[in-house]
């Protein structure tokens, strides 16, 4: 995956490059909440939340339904403004950018959404559809084939498995796998799972965590992995931070979090994976 060289952002053209440095905080948000107007008052959904995402690692976000973790993925990825804080890539603060100007970031920070099969026209094939997607990035036609290959080789699929069939003709699994090709397209910096594999079943479910375990190592890429499954995120992710009613009440490695966690919210987490500590096998 080739990847850019400077840490710059050019606010006339909207765009970005960068340097990767393993242990870096590429992607940061600093005391940053969000507060809706509701019927009777107001309701905090994510509350003074401050995190860092290293380069060339996974964090996980865990909580439950409820807990502001998608609320928070999606004022990182600029899709909702936050009541306050700041959120900075780079070391450049994105927090207020519109329009224009976010769409260097939107090629640097890529996301993958829980249902695959709703992120697609049904009525395209799926080359259609990641060449159109190719052809609005302005990605030179004669370069197109190759880069949709390449990206689905990173997720272990072929043209021929994928390209001439609808979304429909594809398992759930290679739908989240080519979802997550075309995010690699953009050659992103960032790649942000949100609740990606919660509509698969157990052994889909494993093929795409081995995947993003993969893309982290090699190709650099940061992950950011929501989910509500604090066992899939300790078989994927270096670090787990933990939210319930909008805040994080626990953050640390992984082992930490796994062995010697400090919260009983955190606690009862683990306790509906029992097995958890003896059995989970993350990927080499």
């Amino acid at each position: 995956m080739e990847q850019a060289v400077s840490a710059v952002q050019d606010e006339a053209e909207g765009t970005y490059t960068h340097s990767t440095t393993s242990g870096e905080a590429v992607l940061e948000c600093e005391g940053v909440s969000k507060e809706f107007s509701v019927a009777g008052g107001k309701v905090l959904a994510v509350d003074d939340v401050t995190l860092q995402f290293p380069a060339s690692s996974v964090l996980a976000v865990v909580g439950e339904s409820g807990s502001g973790k998608s609320t928070l993925a999606r004022m990182l990825l600029r899709l909702m403004p936050v009541t306050s804080g700041t959120i900075t890539f780079r070391g450049q603060d994105v927090t207020h950018l519109h329009g224009r100007h976010l769409r260097g970031y939107w090629r640097e920070v890529q996301a993958v959404f829980q249902d695959p099969f709703a992120s697609f026209n049904q009525f395209f094939t799926v080359g259609s559809l990641l060449r159109r997607s190719l052809h609005l990035a302005e990605v030179p036609a004669d370069e197109a084939d190759h880069l949709i290959e390449t990206c689905l080789g990173y997720v272990d699929l072929t043209p021929g498995q994928a390209l001439g069939k609808f979304p429909h003709q594809l398992s759930g699994g290679q739908r989240q796998r080519v979802m997550i090709a075309r995010a690699l397209m953009m050659k992103p910096t960032v790649l942000l799972a949100d609740e990606a594999t919660s509509m698969l079943d157990a052994t889909l479910r494993v093929n795409v965590l081995n995947v993003l375990h993969d893309l982290k190592h090699d190709l650099g890429l940061t992950v950011l992995f929501i989910t509500h499954d604090i066992g899939q995120a300790c078989y994927l992710a270096d670090r787990v931070a933990v939210m319930e009613h909008g805040r994080v009440v626990e953050r640390g490695t992984t082992e930490a979090v796994i062995f010697d966690p400090r919260g009983d919210y955190t606690k009862r987490l683990l306790s509906d994976v029992p097995d958890l500590r003896g059995s989970l096998k993350r990927p080499a």
